[in-house]
């Protein structure tokens, strides 16, 4: 039986799942020492940590309301030098109060990533915040928060700035067409999950910044 993520893409077509995703039990979302993970549309417990997890139905759905919905933060971090022929891009790294991390998994594991950080490039006239905050959203449901610069880093195509972030809202199940799954991985375990390279020093800046 052929399996389709519930969203469709950007140009309104199906989008064929070839290798779903496992969900885990319920019970794994309240165990901060295990792995949980929920498909698009899976079912979810109502909190975790306090927060509840619903929808974002008053999500920005244009650029304009992205930038004024990140307005405001207020974030110590170096000037974003852009090497030439690069594009930039942000993504979040975010944390859960149990001290988890969100992982988004990739639709057919897309750029060689089983599992990884929401990132994505900066749209024309857009923030660095901007980018990571509604890309959090696009590829994990997620509502956040941006509290902290991590680090940058260069990739093939694009040079990356991550932030440390914090969920504040939405719910991984509403995750859009971009991911098949949503994890929240317990960071003793976060190498094992996300094992592309270009994450490796993203992980290692994270433990850094824990301390």
């Amino acid at each position: 039986m052929t399996t389709y993520h519930p969203c469709p893409n950007d140009h309104g077509q199906p989008v064929v799942i070839r290798t779903p995703s496992t969900p885990t039990p319920l019970s794994h979302w309240d165990d901060p020492g295990k792995i949980a993970t929920v498909l698009p549309g899976g079912a979810l417990p109502a909190a975790l940590n306090g927060i509840p997890f619903s929808a974002w139905a008053e999500a920005p759905a244009s650029a304009d309301g992205w930038s004024a919905c990140v307005a405001g933060i207020g974030v110590d971090e170096p000037p974003f030098v852009l090497p030439a022929g690069m594009a930039a891009a942000a993504g979040a790294v975010v944390l859960e109060d149990d001290g988890r991390v969100w992982l988004v998994a990739p639709s057919n594991g897309f750029g060689g990533y089983s599992a990884t950080f929401p990132k994505g490039r900066v749209d024309p006239g857009t923030s660095l915040h901007c980018a990571s905050v509604r890309e959090a959203f696009e590829e994990s449901g997620l509502q956040v928060r941006v509290e902290a610069f991590l680090l940058d880093v260069r990739r093939t195509l694009t040079y990356t700035r991550y932030y440390i972030a914090r969920r504040a809202g939405g719910s991984p199940a509403a995750m859009g067409w971009e991911s098949q799954a949503v994890h929240l991985v317990p960071l003793a375990q976060l190498r094992e999950a996300a094992v592309h390279p270009n994450d490796a020093p993203v992980i290692a800046a994270l433990e850094r910044w824990l301390g």
